[in-house]
């Protein structure tokens, strides 16, 4: 059996503690009292950077204004933003107030930066509504957070570090692994700091679960099993949001006209028959009134002229499908977007790439073999591109599969750890999570919130989940005990996914310029994930590729021109079948 190789402990630079102590959970009390944040002392950047990055942010919908609600000012200042959609400029300065959750994750600049009204606000940050270009001219801007529509992330990118700026771009890298490599060499060429937004590499959750994988916890690991399932239905989707049209001014109007039936309602009752008015009646009122205030919002889109930034009207079904909708919906589209591969497999592929790699000593990203995938549009019509179902089979290299790694030279081919990844829309049951299988145990991760350990000799799962208020979970990992139920590692809120430490860190790089000093989810690591996403999406739209997809180590390399879809387009037309890229 093997078992993964203890790792020495890391020291931080901050705190002069361990990585295991702090897994214990020993010393959070002293590190809060010192004043040093929880993410900086634990992966080992500054506490701070005096002088904030100045930052603008290209894209402020969905994605960017989560990203503007994880900011920690004392590391960035927002000086500017940049998006051609009115609606998205407004929710960048108040927020998202469409539901509680939402309220949470984009709070707004406003409530960010503790600015009392926009005007004020305003004052302090500079607004570009045609197009990112004037932004990256302005001298004052040091650095950019991209989160754009997946087909534009490389453009901008280059565009960017081509003009001084440092990038932290939202994953995926690029529309496909040439553009990756192009960002890549952009940074390398230009020596400005390009992150890449897979945030699980800044999750203390992922950190921990890495960490027990890697200490031989639950012995041998043979299988992952990751998932991300939806309950999004045709009617009710969450990437298919209203488009501002006459159909929503119709709709308007009927809202304008219930909010007002009913509180003329309201008030005659409260008036003339107390007994008869009650809470329901005025949360009924208050949800349409939110409702038409939402509508109002999204209307001010109506006069963007999304042809004048590339994006086309096209028919599906002989129904036009206009720019406008391809802007606002972009992730339907295989022209504007990924799909599910790229915007949710990604990041579990990337933990699941996290959690091998915790089994080969030395390895920071061990690359896959083979990707067999299907998918389809099993329950949406044709009003969109991309599919509604993905199902994919990976193999990864266990530690003896190669004798040497770097060489690619086999030891035991039947020494692998397979990965199965399956991602759906129409029932939500189970949500989204992985599972890591060992000969030891299991390890179950769930909603970048929770963690669970169950060994072969226990009947019950060891819960390993923060406590509502808490900062973290955490391990004991003691080598006597093995896992223990977690302890709360101090106060300030819920579990971090990773979005907070990953722009404090980035900005920390960008103070302390040196080749130490990387973001964690640099280009090289990027690049790995949007190779596995890529190759998976043309392993399932291409029914001419002849057995399992093999990846090819070249699709890895920075520096090697070869790309996947080069490569595998050339296989398509020749009918020739995959040669096994390790032998």
């Amino acid at each position: 059996m093997h078992l993964a190789k203890k790792e020495a402990p890391t020291t931080t630079p901050e705190t002069g503690v361990s990585r295991r102590d702090f897994m214990k959970g020993g010393v959070l009390a002293g590190v809060a009292a010192g004043g040093i944040g929880f993410g900086a002392a634990y992966f080992g950047y500054g506490a701070s950077v005096r002088n904030p990055v100045r930052v603008g942010v290209i894209g402020t919908g969905d994605e960017g204004n989560v990203l503007i609600g994880a900011i920690n000012p004392n590391y960035i200042d927002v000086v500017a933003i940049a998006d051609i959609r009115p609606y998205n400029v407004y929710r960048a300065f108040h927020g998202d107030d469409s539901s509680e959750s939402t309220r949470q994750v984009r709070p707004g600049l406003m409530k960010k930066y503790g600015w009392v009204s926009e005007g004020q606000a305003r004052a302090h940050v500079r607004v570009y509504e045609n197009g990112y270009e004037e932004l990256l001219n302005d001298p004052n801007i040091e650095a950019v957070i991209i989160a754009l529509p997946l087909h534009l992330h490389a453009p901008a990118s280059i565009a960017a570090m081509r003009k001084g700026k440092h990038v932290l771009c939202e994953k995926l890298m690029a529309y496909n692994v040439g553009q990756c490599k192009e960002m890549a060499q952009a940074s390398k060429q230009t020596g400005k700091i390009l992150a890449v937004g897979h945030q699980r590499h800044y999750s203390v959750l992922y950190d921990n679960a890495a960490e027990t994988i890697r200490r031989g916890l639950i012995g041998q690991v043979h299988h992952i099993r990751a998932q991300w399932f939806r309950g999004n239905l045709p009617g009710k989707d969450t990437w298919q949001p209203d488009i501002p049209g006459d159909v929503m001014q119709k709709q308007l109007v009927a809202l304008q006209k219930e909010a007002q039936e009913s509180l003329t309602k309201l008030g005659k009752l409260r008036k003339e028959d107390p007994p008869r008015w009650n809470a329901t009646d005025e949360t009924t009122r208050d949800s349409s009134e939110f409702s038409r205030r939402q509508k109002m919002l999204i209307l001010k889109d109506l006069g963007v002229e999304a042809e004048k930034y590339g994006y086309q009207e096209r028919m599906i079904d002989k129904e036009k499908i206009s720019a406008l909708e391809e802007l606002i919906r972009w992730r339907l589209w295989e022209r504007t977007g990924g799909g599910l591969m790229a915007e949710l497999g990604s990041h579990q592929l990337d933990a699941a790439s996290i959690f091998v790699s915790a089994t080969h000593e030395g390895k920071r990203k061990v690359h896959p073999l083979t990707v067999t995938a299907v998918g389809g549009r099993h329950i949406f019509p044709h009003d969109r591109d991309i599919e509604d179902h993905v199902y994919c089979m990976y193999e990864f290299p266990g530690p003896e599969y190669y004798k040497d790694y770097d060489k690619h030279i086999v030891g035991d081919k039947n020494k692998k750890i397979v990965v199965t990844y399956s991602s759906i829309n129409g029932n939500g049951f189970g949500g989204y999570g992985e599972i890591v299988m060992g000969t030891k145990g299991t390890l179950i991760v769930e909603r970048e919130q929770e963690m669970s350990l169950i060994k072969d000799e226990e009947k019950s799962a060891t819960s390993i989940q923060a406590a509502k208020g808490g900062s973290g979970p955490t391990l004991d990992t003691t080598e006597s005990g093995g896992p223990k139920a977690a302890r709360k590692l101090g106060g300030g809120g819920p579990v971090s996914r990773g979005y907070t430490e990953e722009m404090e860190h980035w900005a920390w790089c960008i103070r302390h310029p040196s080749p130490e000093n990387k973001p964690r989810c640099h280009p090289q690591v990027a690049l790995a994930d949007a190779v596995i996403a890529l190759v998976s999406n043309i392993a399932m739209r291409n029914p001419k590729l002849d057995g399992p997809v093999e990846f090819k180590p070249e699709w890895f390399d920075i520096d090697n021109p070869a790309t996947p879809e080069a490569d595998l387009a050339k296989a398509s037309s020749s009918g020739a079948p995959n040669s096994r890229a390790a032998t």
